[in-house]
């Protein structure tokens, strides 16, 4: 059976504050121009092949959706926030691609049980503020003997770090919301998945960002671009000393992870590749 979507009035209420963040600038830009060969990373590493009904869960506007169907699979870009889905679905518009985009909260997917060969996420389930359930949807719709992929920002990389300084001056978490780079933590998501899948690969890898001229400029993009980076501006807007502070740290925060290379800035961002077989 499908899973229902929640009633609880507390639930929904939380979801719909992630739906509007995630709608907030434009994600779809640091898709393009920032993290476009992250997609086609998990899907080669899921061996995705031909004909396989694949899900994308929290497809965002279809980082991995896009290149699997490319390979030639069945897929299905499911997301919390349509204004993704929506600009997903205009990109790939007269491709002849094979995509249907849907909107789907990731701790309650719309599917029966087994209805995927492969259930992928590139740096998208991890934002569900409740882990244990995403991964059991995760778990509930791939069929048996079927591959999960998952691409999640570490804890200690650059994202997890520009979330840690970040913290500080964000309202606090809503009881029982887990931190979204515990999916770069290994041990974290094998205790997820439990006895439900048997882990196949888990490597650290490094994605090479040479897209800002320094610190600087990073803070300024994720301040115009970035969902949850907007989110906390917005809730100290009124407080100029505590906005002056977090463009210093997350500047200071670039510079730290950045090195000068060939003439220009390199930053380094760190992610967790795992694979895993549904038992």
């Amino acid at each position: 059976m499908a899973q229902q979507i929640t009633t609880d009035p507390v639930d929904r209420e939380l979801k719909a504050k992630h739906r509007t963040m995630w709608g907030l600038g434009a994600y779809d830009r640091v898709a393009a121009e920032i993290i476009p060969s992250l997609g086609p990373v998990l899907v080669e590493a899921a061996g995705i092949t031909p004909g396989q009904r694949v899900l994308d869960v929290a497809a965002g506007t279809g980082n991995a959706a896009v290149p699997a169907a490319r390979v030639g699979a069945h897929v299905v870009a499911s997301d919390l926030t349509p204004a993704l889905l929506e600009i997903g679905e205009r990109t790939v518009a007269g491709t002849g691609l094979r995509l249907d985009w849907l909107e789907a909260d990731a701790e309650a997917l719309p599917f029966d049980d087994a209805a995927f060969d492969a259930v992928l996420s590139c740096v998208g389930v991890m934002f569900a503020p409740h882990h244990q359930d995403a991964a059991d949807e995760l778990l509930r719709v791939t069929r048996p003997g079927g591959t999960i992929g998952l691409l999640s920002w570490t804890p200690e990389g650059f994202i997890g770090q520009m979330f840690a300084t970040m913290k500080p001056f964000a309202p606090p978490p809503p009881p029982g919301a887990q931190p979204p780079p515990l999916w770069g933590r290994e041990d974290h998501v094998r205790a997820l998945l439990g006895d439900g899948a048997e882990l196949r690969a888990a490597q650290r890898r490094t994605l090479v960002v040479d897209a800002f001229a320094d610190g600087e400029a990073f803070r300024d993009y994720f301040k115009e671009t970035y969902g949850p980076t907007i989110a906390v501006y917005r809730a100290i807007a009124g407080d100029p000393g505590k906005v002056a502070a977090l463009d210093a740290a997350l500047a200071g925060l670039g510079e730290q992870y950045g090195r000068e290379a060939g003439g220009s800035f390199v930053m380094e961002w760190e992610y967790l590749l795992l694979t895993a077989t549904r038992t």
